[in-house]
């Protein structure tokens, strides 16, 4: 997802409703915003810095799949129950972020269809791609070096 701002495509009146419910927030490199299983109950919008979504592997350091930066959504497990972060989140450097309060976020989606129906459309995408950016990561750690393609 590119762009400005994460929520570009969301028309203004739904951009500034969700900005109102947020706040500035930052973490200095190396700091662990979230852990794969904990309770997801906030997502952000990253301002500055870059974050590394990762992947726990048995044995092993987590795997980055994915590292995503200024303009793009951090977190979308708030989404659904039973929300709990499906990837690890970890600041790649210095990181300003908007912070929105999940339950105030999805409270204000109840009273407003329109609201609702335009962010999780968005968030729906970003599902989309971070599935398949971790698809691929995946498959480039683990997969067969055979060359052949998906079947």
């Amino acid at each position: 997802m590119t762009g400005t701002g994460p929520f570009d495509e969301l028309p203004e009146d739904h951009r500034e409703r969700l900005t109102a419910l947020s706040r500035e927030v930052s973490w200095p490199a190396g700091t662990r915003i979230f852990e794969e299983g904990g309770r997801a109950d906030r997502f952000w919008t990253v301002l500055a810095g870059t974050v590394r979504l990762d992947l726990y592997v048995p044995g092993s350091r987590p795997v980055v799949v994915e590292t995503i930066g200024p303009g793009q959504l951090l977190g979308w497990s708030w989404v659904c129950p039973p929300r709990r972060w499906h990837l690890g989140a970890e600041a790649g450097g210095a990181v300003r972020a908007r912070e929105y309060d999940a339950a105030e976020v999805l409270e204000r989606c109840a009273r407003d269809p329109a609201l609702d129906h335009a962010l999780l459309t968005y968030v729906i995408g970003v599902v989309g791609h971070r599935l398949r950016s971790t698809r691929t990561r995946l498959l480039d750690l683990y997969g067969p070096h055979g060359g052949e393609g998906p079947r």
